[in-house]
Order: structure tokens, then C-alpha cells, then sequence
């Protein structure tokens, strides 16, 4: 294995073979619209110690489909149309500044998913380490080449994607430093579908750090992620499961994250670098317990 090759930085941190996992915090669209929720998810992955967290940035009137726009949306503020409901949900730049302020202040990275060409220009004026492409835009050509013009890393997202996607979309990308993610687009998604032994056929197929993004309800499959190699990680990260919103249910909430945070960093300790040796503490049981011979 090539190391260089497969080690990306995102802000003042490496990732890839031989660095510590990148924990990532989706916060998503889990605030609701709330930046009192959104200050107290920061918190939260903070204090489960994660490395960064991450939003989504849309413009609602570019990024709703047309034949969404108009369906009526049943939400705690009442009835609305789904683009009403979009814009309910969606930060002004008031808002992101907010956002931005809280996390300087907080000590975490934070950076976005991008839905649409005008998003990634917004971004732009906070700086963030990288840019993340979600599932959905794998093909979406022209929003990766305004996110490959910003010059920042990438980490994308290979949900609902064939291989032959992947390449196109890499290619399309390069030479910009990327992170791969492993992920399945169901949630939350069962267990049987998680398909995990994906993370070492992108890291055979790709010279590149290769991560993953889970969906799923619990937190043993992701934990064996990262012993399958998966160099970064990123969850949902919500308040409370039981609040309204499409992606609570698959959310992990802040006791559940700071143990994932917790079981990922024991995994990467007992992972070891591979060389068997004897150690100095089983010195005394060898002593005591194996006969000469």
C-alpha cells in the first residue's frame, strides 16, 4: 500500500492510512430551520469529540425538483407547500454567520453539502476545508465543476452510485485532493444493505483515502467500518430521534455519538501496525506458563 497516496488533508487535519479517523457530525438539515437547535448539535459533537461538522446548503428555489415544488407538507408550523417548507428549513447568510461564528468559537470544523451551483459560491465566503458531494450529485457535472474551481478537497459520497459513476465522477474532480465514502442512500438502512466490504474494493480500486457514511440504526456496523479500513466516518447527528424530520430516525443522538467517537478511537489503538512481537507484559505469563523446550 502506497500511503501518500492515499492521504488527503482536510484543514490542518490528514486523513487517510496511518491518521486517525475523521469523525464527522452531519448535522444536516436535523436543526429544523433552529439555530438555537443548530448551537446545541455543535455542542454536542464537540463534546463527543468529533473532528468537524457538517450542514446542507441549498437554494430552495434552484435545488427543489419542479414536480416537488407544489406537494402539500405536513410540518409543525402547518400545512405548507414542500418549497415553502424548503425555505422554512434553509439559513441566510445572517444565519451561516452564526453558524460560522459559533464553531470558531467552539473549536470544530464545519463545512457543507452543496445542492446547487449558487450554494458553493455562498460557501465560499467562509472558508471551509472542502466541499462535500452527497449521493444525489455523483452525476450532477456542473455543480462538481464549480466545487472543483473553488480548488478545496472533496469528500464524495458514493451512495446509489455504480462504479463506472465513481470513475466519471473522480475523473471529472481530479486532480483536486478527494476522500471517497462508502454509503448506502436508505434511511435508515438495514443491515444486509450496508454492503461494507465496499470500503476495500474502492480503496483496491482508487488511490485515494476511502471513508464511510452510515445510515443506519446503531453503531456496531460503523464501528466495524473503520476496522475495514474506512479513514473517515460521518453519521447523523440529532438531539432527540423522535423530533419531526426526514432524517432524525437515522440520526444517532449525542450519548449514542460520544460512544461511537469513543469505540472508533479503541478500534484504531487495537488495530496495531501488524508486526507480531511479544510484549513485555506477556513476559511474565510466558514465564509462568510455557515450558522450555
Amino acid at each position: 500500500m502506497e500511503a501518500n497516496a492515499r492521504v488527503t488533508v482536510l484543514g490542518d487535519r490528514p486523513v487517510g492510512y496511518g491518521h486517525p479517523c475523521y469523525i464527522v457530525a452531519e448535522i444536516g438539515i436535523n436543526h429544523n430551520g433552529d439555530l438555537a437547535v443548530a448551537r446545541r448539535l455543535i455542542d454536542a459533537a464537540r463534546d463527543a469529540g468529533c473532528d468537524a461538522v457538517k450542514f446542507q446548503k441549498r437554494t430552495p428555489d434552484l435545488a427543489t425538483p419542479v414536480h416537488m415544488r407544489d406537494r402539500p407538507r405536513e410540518t409543525p408550523w402547518g400545512t405548507m407547500t414542500y418549497l415553502e417548507y424548503r425555505r422554512r428549513v434553509e439559513f441566510d447568510g445572517e444565519g451561516y454567520a452564526t453558524i460560522d461564528r459559533h464553531c470558531r468559537a467552539t473549536g470544530i470544523a464545519w463545512f457543507a453539502s452543496c445542492w446547487d451551483e449558487p450554494s458553493v459560491d455562498f460557501m465560499e465566503a467562509f472558508d471551509p476545508p472542502c466541499y462535500k458531494i452527497h449521493s444525489a450529485a455523483v452525476t450532477d457535472t456542473p455543480l462538481l465543476e464549480r466545487v472543483k474551481a473553488t480548488g478545496r478537497p472533496v469528500v464524495l459520497s458514493t451512495g446509489m452510485s455504480e462504479m463506472a459513476q465513481i470513475r466519471a465522477a473522480v475523473r471529472q474532480l481530479a486532480p483536486r485532493p478527494i476522500v471517497l465514502t462508502h454509503s448506502t442512500s436508505t434511511y435508515p438502512c438495514p443491515p444486509d444493505e450496508l454492503n461494507l466490504s465496499v470500503i476495500g474494493t474502492l480503496r483496491r480500486e482508487f488511490a485515494l483515502p476511502v471513508g464511510y457514511s452510515g445510515h443506519e440504526a446503531g453503531l456496531p456496523t460503523t464501528v466495524a467500518a473503520v476496522a475495514l479500513g474506512a479513514c473517515y466516518v460521518e453519521r447523523h447527528l440529532t438531539l432527540d430521534r423522535a423530533m419531526w424530520g426526514t432524517d432524525q430516525a437515522a440520526s444517532v443522538e449525542p450519548q449514542g455519538f460520544a460512544r461511537l467517537v469513543h469505540y472508533i478511537r479503541t478500534v484504531e489503538a487495537a488495530m496495531g501496525d501488524g508486526v507480531k512481537r511479544v510484549y513485555d507484559s506477556e513476559l511474565p505469563v510466558m514465564a509462568r506458563l510455557r515450558r522450555a523446550g
